[in-house]
């Protein structure tokens, strides 16, 4: 005869085995990133998260960002002579701001002391109340640099939000601007319309955010899916207990 214990141990063990192969899916899911077709020149840690801000003409705050920037950039090399692709991490301690804003349009540009001029233009359609940034522009001239680089891309459709919102997006994404450079987001908060008292709007989360709390709720429910079969378990190994003592 299979004793209660061993009925119970056996559901443990089951429950335990599915509970590892829940959070291994979740890890494996969320650790999934496009595969990369070149190696960069050197891997920077994450960056810092900056907060930047463009005043408009009656003194209150038109445009609000909270981000961590890396460029991903290819230029010609002087030391090197050859092209080579580089992650720079823009650091927000040594940036200056400025920017403008208008009824339909905001600039945030960023730049720094080593000659990087960083710029952002966000378009806001007035009819569906929707903005998003749609022109991206960098210039650099850095020591190792043959000559100075310079990109821009004014047909752009990133970081899509809606008026009186904030667009939010804690996870990674990339941004691709032109062939020879993309820039990596981290972190993420903008609202460049419709402020209320220098401060953000609701945030909108991006899609990525929105796959990864998808996750978390699948495997929250699977979790707890477990315990209430191993709550089932235990209650049916004891009333066969009891039935078994009444029998003897």
């Amino acid at each position: 005869m299979t004793t209660t214990g061993g009925v119970q141990t056996r559901w443990l063990t089951f429950t335990l085995h599915l509970i590892l192969a829940a959070v291994a899916m979740k890890q494996s899911l969320a650790t999934v990133t496009p595969p990369s077709t070149e190696a960069p020149h050197k891997e920077p840690s994450k960056p810092e998260t900056g907060h930047y801000q463009v005043t408009g003409t009656n003194g209150t705050v038109c445009l609000l960002a909270y981000m961590g920037l890396q460029l991903n950039i290819s230029f010609s090399s002087t030391s090197l002579n050859q092209t080579v692709q580089d992650l720079v991490n823009i650091e927000p301690n040594t940036t200056k701001v400025s920017g403008s804003c208008d009824t339909d349009s905001a600039m945030l540009r960023i730049s720094d002391a080593d000659k990087t001029n960083l710029t952002f233009v966000f378009t806001l359609n007035t009819t569906s109340n929707k903005y998003h940034v749609s022109e991206i522009s960098l210039s650099a001239a850095w020591p190792d640099m043959k000559e100075p680089f310079m990109a821009r891309n004014s047909s752009l459709d990133y970081l899509r939000g809606t008026l009186g919102f904030s667009y939010m997006c804690h996870e990674e994404q990339t941004l691709n601007v032109v062939q020879a450079l993309s820039i990596k987001t981290f972190h993420l908060q903008v609202q460049p319309f419709g402020l209320t008292k220098n401060q953000f709007g609701t945030a909108e989360h991006c899609r990525l955010d929105e796959d990864d709390m998808l996750i978390a709720i699948v495997v929250g429910v699977a979790l707890a899916g477990l315990v209430l079969i191993v709550l089932v378990a235990y209650l049916i190994g004891r009333r066969r207990s009891h039935a078994g003592y009444q029998t003897i």
